[in-house]
């Protein structure tokens, strides 16, 4: 009796062992069918209040000085800004530092995240000089900002706007959008101004404030020729990647019916269930378990 007693609680834990087991893989393989979900790339973004590519030709052109400036450059995939009011540059006015801009905000920020990246700039009651013209400012702007966004699942958008006057080379001008604004004044030289360029793809956006193409060279003088561009306010994004997912993999079972049954369509009409496999598999395992179990009790008591 003791035997047969300590034969079956072995066998019931088998048995309950293997239909646990069997329960347990069920959501795993499930889980293995689902979709797979890969990590989305959260896009870029870049801002840079002044940014500038002028050849300053020194001396009757004997000495040339690249003038390459950038003022609060920014890039994400991490959030940045800055906000410095002055850019410089030294060596080129008869050696003594130079101020290339000065202004009373100057600010340029990109923020990237999982729902889009975004960037912008704001320059206000600026002012811009090049060598050769000490007293008198290449451009002064009242205000002018730009903006570029890239929303996941959105198109991207950008803009630049233009709040104050505008002077160029000492005078008052009107800038239009779409087309260049060209300003010559004699014994100084000339600038060619585009306002508000902006640009849109399916994922990316890009925007420029001011793009200044300039040519100065006071009196013809040829003490300071400076030929070349600027840029204020520019700004690009570009949208998150959707995150590849694949479609569950499925195995479709052969299309067997009873002969003169109505045909029914779906598990829930005939009481099935996504775990039904599951737990037809379980109860095989137990019906096989019990039948070792017996089978090994008859040995025991023979």
């Amino acid at each position: 009796m003791n035997a047969n007693t300590d034969f079956r609680m072995p066998a019931r834990r088998f048995t309950a062992t293997a239909a646990a087991t069997v329960l347990a893989a069920g959501p795993m393989v499930l889980a293995g069918a689902g979709s797979a979900h890969a990590t989305a790339d959260h896009g870029r973004a870049s801002a840079v209040v002044l940014r500038t590519g002028l050849d300053v030709s020194l001396l009757n052109k004997t000495v040339n000085v690249p003038l390459a400036v950038s003022l609060n450059e920014v890039r994400a995939p991490q959030s940045a800004e800055r906000t410095a009011l002055t850019a410089r540059l030294d060596g080129v006015d008869g050696g003594q530092p130079f101020s290339v801009l000065r202004a009373d905000v100057a600010s340029a920020k990109a923020t990237v995240s999982a729902s889009g990246a975004e960037a912008s700039t704001n320059l206000t009651h600026a002012r811009i000089h090049v060598p050769g013209l000490p007293l008198l400012s290449l451009i002064e702007v009242g205000q002018v900002t730009s903006k570029a966004t890239c929303e996941a699942g959105r198109k991207p958008a950008a803009s630049a706007t233009l709040l104050g006057g505008v002077t160029v080379l000492g005078k008052k001008v009107t800038l239009t959008v779409g087309g260049p604004t060209e300003v010559k004044v004699p014994g100084v030289g000339e600038v060619r101004i585009d306002f508000s360029k902006t640009r849109t793809t399916s994922r990316t956006a890009a925007a420029s404030a001011l793009e200044l193409h300039v040519s100065v060279n006071p009196l013809k003088l040829n003490v300071a020729d400076v030929e070349g561009t600027l840029t204020l306010g520019s700004v690009t994004c570009e949208s998150p990647s959707a995150a590849p997912a694949s479609a569950p993999a499925s195995v479709s079972a052969p299309d067997i019916k009873p002969q003169g049954a109505p045909a029914k369509s779906g598990l829930a009409e005939t009481g099935g269930a996504s775990t039904t496999p599951f737990v037809v598999g379980a109860a095989v395992v137990l019906l096989a378990a019990g039948g070792a179990a017996v089978a090994l009790g008859r040995r025991h008591r023979s």
